[in-house]
């Protein structure tokens, strides 16, 4: 152990650095069974894996908790197949090993804080990762293109019916949350807090989809991460509603992905339309999510479902969804 800390300050390749991390099992999965304790360091994420008999009700520090029983309820996932899953898992880790450990981390701390500071322990975490060979690695694979412009404005505010209704107004870009879209809603957003009237508050979005995340050809192109911090801090839309939840209801459709579901679940109530579909990508990509997605989606379904969403990177539809109490109804 001495030798390997010694290293561990000595290495300047970062492929060397991640490598001999999961050797010394500084970060790595950890499969548990029911009733095992873990001494394991931060960086390992707990899965816990039930087989058989009764699921209990204690799961002790797991970050993921599986089952195959159809009726366990939260925080388990259920699945049909345990070691299938488990794989899963594992392949998904080993190919971003760093942000699959920082995605457990977070969610483990941000369910010890208030909303406020959990988003500012998120944007922390996602900031470092903007530097880090994961990301960068993944920028390298997927090229991506700008998404299809739009005209006109990015949000358009209204009142109707004696609600404020804001849309989200970029459908042909599938209302990618590029930067500019991001500060039209938090705008919004400010001035529905600020609305003399305390109108019901709706969010909406025109076209196939509520919002399909983060405009790709804009990550990670920010000169200074620990400027964009600030800024994401203080430009925080999952924010601005967490404070008027008492009187907002955010509407989805279509696939709703990264900071197009991470946003709206600050929402007192959460509808989707038949169809929709609901997944967090990014630690595929090296990151984690970076909306407010660790907060608002661990205060509706709790931390070992939405580590599971995060790390797994997997879809789910309306059904599960509307069972695990991430959306509130499906409006017909």
């Amino acid at each position: 152990m001495l030798a390997a800390s010694h290293a561990l300050g000595q290495i300047d390749d970062v492929p060397g650095l991640i490598d001999l991390l999961l050797e010394t099992e500084a970060v790595g999965m950890r499969i548990l069974a029911p009733g095992e304790t873990s001494d394991a360091p931060p960086g390992v994420i707990r899965v816990l894996a039930h087989r058989t008999g009764v699921v209990p009700n204690d799961i002790g520090d797991a970050d993921i908790a599986l089952t195959t029983d159809p009726a366990a309820s939260a925080p388990w996932v259920q699945v049909d197949d345990i070691d299938a899953e488990l794989a899963r898992l594992a392949s998904l880790f080993a190919a971003q090993p760093i942000a699959a450990s920082v995605a457990a981390q977070v969610f483990r701390t941000g369910q010890r804080l208030d909303f406020a500071s959990a988003i500012l322990v998120e944007s922390l975490a996602y900031s470092m990762l903007l530097t880090s060979a994961g990301f960068a690695d993944w920028r390298k694979a997927n090229a991506a293109s700008r998404s299809r412009a739009d005209t006109g404005p990015a949000v358009v505010v209204e009142r109707e019916a004696g609600a404020l209704v804001i849309t989200l107004n970029h459908p042909k870009a599938r209302n990618a949350m590029t930067a500019e879209m991001r500060d039209a809603l938090c705008d919004a957003l400010a001035f529905a807090e600020a609305d003399p009237h305390a109108a019901p508050v709706i969010l909406r979005g025109r076209g196939a989809s509520f919002s399909t995340g983060g405009d790709l050809a804009e990550f990670g192109t920010a000169s200074d991460v620990a400027a964009a911090h600030l800024i994401r801090t203080l430009r925080s839309a999952a924010t601005i509603l967490h404070r008027i939840a008492g009187r907002s209801t955010a509407i989805l459709h279509g696939p709703c992905i990264g900071s197009g579901l991470e946003i709206p679940l600050a929402a007192a109530r959460v509808l989707a339309r038949p169809g929709t579909r609901f997944r967090l990508p990014e630690v595929g990509m090296g990151l984690i999510p970076g909306a407010g997605g660790t907060v608002t989606l661990a205060r509706r379904i709790g931390r070992q479902r939405a580590c599971w969403m995060a790390v797994g990177g997997g879809e789910l539809d309306c059904a599960t969804a509307l069972r695990w109490g991430l959306i509130d109804g499906i409006q017909q």
